[in-house]
């Protein structure tokens, strides 16, 4: 159940920027934000140690990111048809979207390519992709903005209104909001700082990162919260 935040710029050639907070079982072991995967020079990403996938990548010098989020889906193939959605970032950045039918489990994966963003979203029976318009917008386990979502129907207002700066920490507002949300216990449906095991999953919030996206470069910048599921104050690097 991670949670990403965009703002898409109103002229092109301007920066995307992103917040990105991971969900995820914390015994399952990854690798912090890097170059991990030597067949794709260039890209970094944070990765998957057990399956060797990513859960975020980008090529800096492509000017491309993309963001995996699980997605609840309604497909009846048996589990030995599914293949892991580890590579789906990994394929994005390198130019390849998906297509067809993918032999996975659901997912939103969030892809920006210098001043545009879209999401591609899978659930099991059909692949449709959303064009992010400008402004800012929140995905999540079900649709761009979905007001049904707590989370987003509480905090989207906020990270829109919010200015940033074009100093480098212009992520600082949105942190501000992140750390304010964090008020909330974190199985309250509205965290974004969450722990899902109330709900029936093993996961909680582990990790973040930002980034700023334009034509021909990505500036990412990682940090691991020191306890799942509880916010402190990072330093992004």
């Amino acid at each position: 159940m991670c949670t990403v935040i965009i703002r898409v710029p109103a002229a092109r050639g301007e920066a995307v920027h992103l917040l990105a907070v991971r969900d995820e079982d914390p015994q399952r072991a990854w690798d912090p934000l890097g170059a991990r995967w030597p067949e794709l020079p260039g890209v970094v990403g944070v990765r998957d140690a057990r399956a060797g996938g990513a859960w975020l990548a980008a090529d800096p010098d492509a000017g491309r990111l993309a963001v995996l989020l699980n997605r609840a889906d309604v497909s009846r193939r048996p589990e030995e048809e599914l293949v892991s959605r580890g590579g789906i970032a990994l394929a994005s950045v390198a130019g390849a979207s998906p297509v067809g039918e993918p032999a996975t489990h659901g997912f939103n994966l969030v892809e920006v390519d210098g001043s545009a963003a879209r999401v591609v979203t899978w659930d099991g029976a059909v692949l449709r992709t959303t064009g992010l318009a400008p402004g800012t917008h929140m995905i999540a386990h079900d649709d761009v903005d979905d007001p049904g979502t707590a989370r987003i129907a509480r905090w989207l207002g906020a990270f829109a209104r919010a200015a940033l700066p074009s100093s480098a920490q212009w992520w600082a507002p949105w942190l501000e909001i992140l750390a304010g949300s964090a008020a909330l216990p974190a199985d309250d449906e509205r965290a974004i700082v969450r722990d899902n095991r109330p709900l029936g999953y093993p996961t909680l919030s582990t990790l973040l990162c930002v980034a700023a996206v334009a034509p021909g470069t990505a500036d990412v910048r990682y940090a691991a919260l020191r306890e799942p599921g509880r916010w402190d104050a990072v330093t992004l690097a």
